[in-house]
């Protein structure tokens, strides 16, 4: 469920976040893409790596603030918002806490490990010291299919190889 009329650069940044996730798939990875967004300049992108970097902590968010921090030459991000294509997990919302962005905008919404207002609301929390608005539902239908066809071929390509 979209829960406000999109604004043109929110779809244009999502659909850059997209771009990077469809090359995680390619990649075998979970297709997942983040790009964080400063002034209205993209400083930094990145995918899901956990598989080729073979580390829990490859998730594409992470990336993303890592190499947005490296540029800008700062760890505080608090004039940049990320833009990633599902909900954040409790890792990758921390990143984004501790980073201080300004704000997220994610597409669809995780019910099995969503910690951007779903299962928990780690960037919206009041017991905690820096809070950030958040935009749900962009481009969410484009997204689920990405990790819906992703998730389908690898259980397809999974079942040719036991031979069921």
């Amino acid at each position: 469920m979209v829960e406000y009329e999109a604004e043109e650069a929110d779809i244009t940044y999502m659909r850059m976040a997209i771009a990077e996730a469809v090359r995680a798939a390619e990649a075998g990875e979970v297709p997942v893409g983040a790009v964080v967004v400063c002034d209205g300049a993209v400083v930094a992108s990145a995918r899901n790596e956990r598989e080729g970097r073979a580390s829990a902590l490859a998730h594409a968010e992470i990336l993303a603030i890592e190499a947005a921090s490296n540029k800008l030459g700062r760890w505080r991000l608090s004039d940049c918002t990320i833009y990633v294509t599902k909900e954040p997990c409790p890792m990758c919302a921390g990143a984004i806490f501790q980073a201080r962005m300004a704000r997220l905008v994610y597409g669809p919404s995780d019910p099995k490990g969503g910690a951007a207002g779903t299962l928990f609301n780690i960037v919206e929390d009041e017991r905690l010291n820096w809070r950030l608005p958040v935009t749900r539902g962009v481009l969410e239908e484009e997204n689920v299919k990405l990790l819906q066809d992703f998730f389908k071929e690898r259980r397809q390509r999974a079942a040719g190889e036991t031979g069921k």
